[in-house]
């Protein structure tokens, strides 16, 4: 099989230090590939590119009939946050509307990811629990489809769990992919993950962002959830993450989800597009910028949008004193 090409490089000095690999699909909503590169068909994880996916459980089971969720939770429910108060906050809440409480989350707890966040909690002599997780806003959202079952919330991320089997189904009825046991392993928040084809990925987007192949309850569903995302991207991820900054900037023309080692998913709403990308080597700055250079060539944005994602496509190296020392840029 042949490697896939490079799609971002290190340069320090003058010399390309190293060459980040990897493949992007665009598509749109009937499966048509829009533009590509690399080895689209290979599986991958999407890890928590997919978030919005998952959350579909929350509609199809009558989570959102019962809780009546807010467009801030359903935010939560597709975010990687960065354990802000925003954030620690919103879910608390989250829970407490459904008589739970972060004893109830089975996603562990870390650190903010946010450095004034972890600095606070460090001056309040506070431990991290499981609201900081950056996972704990999917998984209020996944006990809300255990409540609205009426099936026992304890054990909820196990594989054979009801809840885990219906997100299991939402993810499949939008990529249009049968998820394989043989190819499924554990996140880091302890739910399963499944792989599948990367251009699955960029088709399931497609059809979330325009409803087509899709039925009306689940359209309205990938609506709701893309409105929700696209409306609170602080609550998506964070203070100056990519994620954030791009949806702010995009004004709802964008949804956009990292995932870890190195994957990136989303999509163009106006133009019904969906996009996935995955650098090799799981480089997150490198599959940021290749992001960048891809939303470049077709997003179509305007010129705030553009410094934005020139500033991200070429993201500038610093030695310990402050001084530019090389840069890592995509070659998309």
């Amino acid at each position: 099989m042949d490697a896939n090409p490079v799609l971002a490089e290190t340069c320090r000095g003058n010399w390309v230090e190293n060459r980040h690999r990897g493949a992007y699909v665009v598509t749109d909503a009937e499966g048509r590939v829009i533009a590509s590169a690399g080895d689209i068909e290979r599986p991958i994880f999407p890890r928590s590119a997919i978030k919005s996916m998952q959350a579909l459980a929350i509609f199809s089971q009558g989570a959102e009939t019962r809780f009546h969720h807010t467009s801030e939770e359903l935010a939560l429910a597709c975010a990687s946050h960065h354990g802000e108060d925003v954030h620690v906050e919103g879910v608390s809440h989250f829970l407490s509307r459904m008589g739970l409480s972060a004893e109830n989350l089975e996603c562990g707890a870390h650190p903010p990811t946010n450095a004034k966040a972890r600095e606070a909690l460090r001056e309040r002599d506070e431990k991290p629990c499981a609201l900081h997780n950056n996972c704990s806003g999917k998984h209020a959202g996944m006990l809300s489809v255990a409540l609205a079952m009426g099936v026992p919330t304890a054990g909820y991320v196990g594989r054979e769990h009801e809840v885990q089997r219906q997100v299991r189904a939402a993810i499949e009825a939008v990529i249009g992919e049968e998820l394989s046991e043989e190819r499924c392993g554990t996140d880091g928040c302890s739910i399963p993950t499944f792989a599948a084809p990367l251009r699955a990925f960029a088709f399931g987007f497609a059809r979330m962002a325009t409803g087509e192949g899709l039925s009306s309850e689940l359209a309205e569903a990938a609506r709701r959830l893309f409105d929700a995302a696209t409306a609170h991207p602080q609550l998506v991820a964070g203070t100056d993450h990519p994620d954030t900054v791009l949806m702010a900037a995009f004004k709802g023309r964008l949804m956009q989800k990292i995932g870890a080692e190195g994957v990136q998913c989303g999509a163009i709403r106006d133009k019904g597009w969906g996009y996935a990308l995955k650098c090799d080597d799981g480089n997150m700055a490198a599959s940021q910028a290749m992001l960048a250079g891809l939303l470049l060539k077709f997003a179509e944005p305007d010129d705030a949008q553009r410094k934005i994602l020139e500033g991200l496509a070429h993201q500038p190296l610093r030695s310990v004193r402050g001084a530019e020392i090389g840069q890592l840029r995509a070659v998309l």
